[in-house]
């Protein structure tokens, strides 16, 4: 039996293209494993409180929290900091679906990772998540290509490549859907037709990585 570890960070939900993504790209790895299991974490719809890092910070660094510190309250975040930490450790495969907020990720996905980088096994690195795949399905609202106006715009990509690819050591596909602002941005108009192209590549290239890492990890358990 594999798993899947599937980690949503779009505040919205009807409508989010990073989470239509990975709906595509779920159904494919699940249609390849059947009996599969698919442990989800919504930092979206439930974000992790923002006292949970600096209280996991101190507590691992032995650092003096002061006199107000709630023994209580850090004792929870540290649970919480092992559940997280464990998903990802456990997981066969992560699958995790990110847009694009103000150029950069949003402080959901930022205090997710840096709960996970409390963890000096990981952190360290080659650790026990080096050589392990990652699907990230991206959304932009605009174009950041090479030769578009905001061309090296986007902080969000090269940061997750950096923490998982550099840090982790995992091995990363990425399906990404551009222009998808287009169709509710006036000034984007001309570009709907592009974003409606983009977005269908998004989803079959998707696909096509949630069915190679589902053989992938057939064949390693075979």
């Amino acid at each position: 039996m594999t798993t899947l570890l599937r980690v949503d960070a779009s505040i919205r939900v009807d409508g989010s293209v990073s989470r239509a993504l990975a709906d595509s790209a779920e159904a494919a790895w699940q249609a390849e494993h059947p009996d599969g299991v698919v442990v989800r974490r919504d930092l979206g719809r439930h974000p992790i409180p923002s006292n949970v890092w600096p209280a996991v910070i101190g507590a691992k660094m032995g650092l003096d929290a002061g006199p107000d510190a709630d023994r209580a309250d850090t004792a929870e975040a540290l649970a919480l900091a092992a559940d997280l930490i464990a998903e990802i450790k456990n997981a066969d495969a992560v699958l995790l679906a990110v847009p694009l907020y103000n150029y950069g990720i949003s402080q959901h996905v930022k205090t997710w990772m840096d709960v996970l980088l409390s963890e000096m096994e990981l952190a360290q690195g080659p650790g026990p998540l080096t050589g392990k795949p990652i699907i990230m399905t991206l959304a932009r609202g605009g174009g950041y290509g090479s030769g578009t106006p905001r061309e090296g715009w986007d902080h969000a990509t090269p940061y997750l490549e950096r923490i998982f690819g550099d840090v982790f050591g995992m091995n990363i596909r990425k399906a990404v859907a551009e222009l998808t602002l287009a169709s509710v941005t006036p000034a984007m108009a001309e570009l709907i037709p592009a974003s409606k192209v983009a977005e269908e590549e998004a989803h079959v290239s998707a696909k096509e990585h949630a069915v190679a890492v589902a053989k992938e990890l057939t064949g390693a358990a075979a």
